[in-house]
């Protein structure tokens, strides 16, 4: 019995030193997928992005959007040809796991407590 008391606590030090890997100064450019559900109905986006513009393709369409780091893994991207109120708001992009080609971040709108999950695949 002593030993599992003595186990417990080993083991959660061990469980709270983990940190996922974030390696995400590669994510900063290149051409990325995003894949999410619309209707039902999954989709896919594609988009380029270099160290301050993303230029985004979706359903035949290509919206511009500036973006700013913050740090390594933070980003805010505002739409640089809005069409609607909507797309006037910028989104806060924070990456929560790097792998060796894809990425899993959340998003909201900034100043918003509303978050969205999603991940992202680097194609070139």
């Amino acid at each position: 019995m002593k030993k599992i008391v003595l186990l417990i606590p080993i083991l959660l030090l061990f469980t709270a030193c983990y940190s996922p890997q974030r390696d995400c100064v590669q994510f900063k450019t290149g051409s990325f997928q995003f894949e999410s559900y619309l209707n039902g109905e999954l989709v896919t986006s594609t988009f380029v992005r270099n160290d301050s513009i993303e230029i985004d393709r979706f359903q035949g369409k290509t919206d511009t959007s500036s973006v700013r780091w913050i740090n390594d893994c933070e980003y805010i991207v505002k739409n640089l040809n809005p069409k609607n109120m909507a797309e006037e708001k910028p989104l806060h992009i924070k990456i929560l796991t790097t792998d060796r080609n894809s990425y899993t971040f959340e998003y909201g709108l900034v100043g918003q407590t509303k978050k969205q999950k999603g991940s992202v695949t680097k194609i070139d």
